[in-house]
């Protein structure tokens, strides 16, 4: 597993890690369907023994079971991995409400510390709050406390739009960005990235399977249970997302998946530290991990890959 820097922090890093919303489970939706709990067990031992040395995972997600997983997977392998996990979806007040008050930061970070059986957590970052804080230095005081507490060792913001990480480096404070970046994707690597490269902001790229459908076992007939996140899609965006999947199979080779594929999309952007494809699995772990190893897209790949995506003639 080949090893990249997590921005200024200095934090060294697998390529690729293991992004932990799916284990989380389905019992509260907004997840990808339902899991047991001993294969996501599994499925975490399996990527630390194949060399998985980042995990990433939120409060939220599961509303604290995937941090349950993570905690007693890990357990007794802290020092070799590096755990990153969110906060702002406050669930402990009946429903989820976006809360990012000092008091509730520190508040929800000792409760994610338990669940995850350590006395520190090695990256903090703020899960997608209001664009208008993001620029404001005043935002990360609590984190800088925190931080200063050995609480966390560094801290970051999970954004949705390349404008954000603007104002995420105007404001100089953030270490780490985590953004949806993928072959569906893909605008960030024009939009944002050269600024994030410039400040030395580590980047963190999740959803890098476009939500599952890039690994190309989605088909026209797939259907989501409740509770998944895809359930809700309008079947046009499902079926747009399939067919654009199927034009991009002159990747896949006798060395590499098109999944593998699509994370080598997003590992040549030097600028990422770690893209974070979801696991639920050791199969899919296995698959995931040996993208780090897997043949590197060519050139004329990659030109192959802009002219589906930008929808030119016979695409």
């Amino acid at each position: 597993m080949k090893e990249r820097v997590l921005g200024r922090t200095g934090i060294k890093v697998s390529e690729v890690g293991f992004g932990a919303w799916a284990i989380g489970g389905n019992a509260h939706g907004n997840s990808y369907g339902p899991t047991e709990d001993a294969t996501s067990l599994a499925a975490v031992r399996r990527a630390v023994d194949l060399g998985c040395t980042f995990f990433d995972t939120a409060d939220v997600y599961g509303w604290g079971h995937s941090e349950e997983i993570l905690g007693q997977a890990l357990e007794g392998r802290r020092e070799d991995v590096v755990i990153a996990t969110k906060v702002g979806g406050d669930f402990y007040h009946g429903g989820v409400r976006m809360n990012f008050e000092p008091g509730y930061i520190a508040f929800a970070l000792e409760r994610s510390l338990r669940r995850l059986r350590t006395d520190h957590v090695d990256l903090y970052q703020l899960h997608n709050p209001p664009a208008e804080s993001m620029a404001d230095p005043a935002t990360y005081e609590a984190l800088d406390r925190l931080k200063e507490e050995n609480k966390i060792r560094a801290y970051g913001v999970s954004i949705h739009e390349p404008f954000e990480g603007t104002l995420c480096i105007e404001s100089g404070r953030p270490d780490v960005l985590q953004i949806p970046f993928s072959i569906l994707r893909s605008e960030w690597a024009a939009e944002f990235l050269p600024d994030a490269r410039q400040a030395n902001v580590g980047i963190i790229a999740r959803e890098p399977l476009g939500n599952g459908f890039l690994a190309g076992g989605i088909r026209m007939e797939s259907r989501f249970v409740p509770g998944d996140i895809r359930s809700l899609w309008p079947r046009s965006m499902i079926e747009a997302r399939v067919r654009l999947a199927d034009r991009l199979r002159f990747l896949e080779g006798p060395e590499r998946t098109l999944a593998q594929a699509a994370l080598r999309f997003v590992l040549a952007s030097p600028e990422v530290s770690v893209t974070i494809p979801g696991a639920k699995s050791p199969v899919q772990v296995e698959e995931n991990l040996r993208a780090s190893e897997a043949p590197t897209l060519t050139p004329s790949e990659l030109q192959g890959i802009r002219h589906i995506v930008s929808g030119g003639p016979g695409s």
